[in-house]
């Protein structure tokens, strides 16, 4: 660890896991121009789903809050791959999109994804202060409960 955004995460007492491998026929990210686009990341830790159910049924709230920021931590995993393992080239956190999977009547969609929004602040400051769009759906990949990508600007 020896950039500005490594010194960060290490005050701040993060460490990122390993990023995911794909379960399927895609890309884990993709760098176009200047910019780095993260493939949906579920709740992966150590190779294995950490966090499984819908939100409203089997999942809490609060579950459903550390699972968000599960997902946000593999979404950085994958950007730091994507930036060559250098998160200071990051100039800003664009967009983040996240897929809920809950019971029809669950409505705290905006108090979850804070648990990805505020940690990007967290990390980032003002240049992790992004657009977003958290939607309720009723399935997800493996059965998780949240799935969440990105968009970021990179040098």
């Amino acid at each position: 660890m020896t950039g500005k955004i490594d010194a960060r995460l290490k005050e701040l007492g993060i460490i990122l896991p390993e990023p995911p491998v794909p379960v399927a026929s895609y890309q884990p990210y993709v760098v176009t121009g200047n910019l780095a686009v993260i493939a949906g990341q579920v709740t992966f830790l150590d190779g294995k789903l950490k966090y499984v159910g819908r939100i409203g049924e089997a999942v809490s709230v609060e579950e459903a809050e550390a699972a968000t920021r599960l997902c946000a931590l593999n979404v950085l995993a994958q950007l730091r791959a994507a930036c060559g393992n250098d998160l200071d080239r990051v100039r800003k956190v664009v967009r983040l999109n996240a897929f809920f999977n809950c019971t029809p009547d669950f409505l705290d969609h905006p108090r979850v994804l804070n648990a990805a929004s505020d940690l990007m602040a967290e990390i980032f400051g003002d240049a992790g202060r992004h657009t977003r769009v958290g939607v309720g759906v009723n399935s997800l990949p493996l059965g998780v409960p949240v799935e969440l990508d990105g968009t970021f600007e990179i040098a």
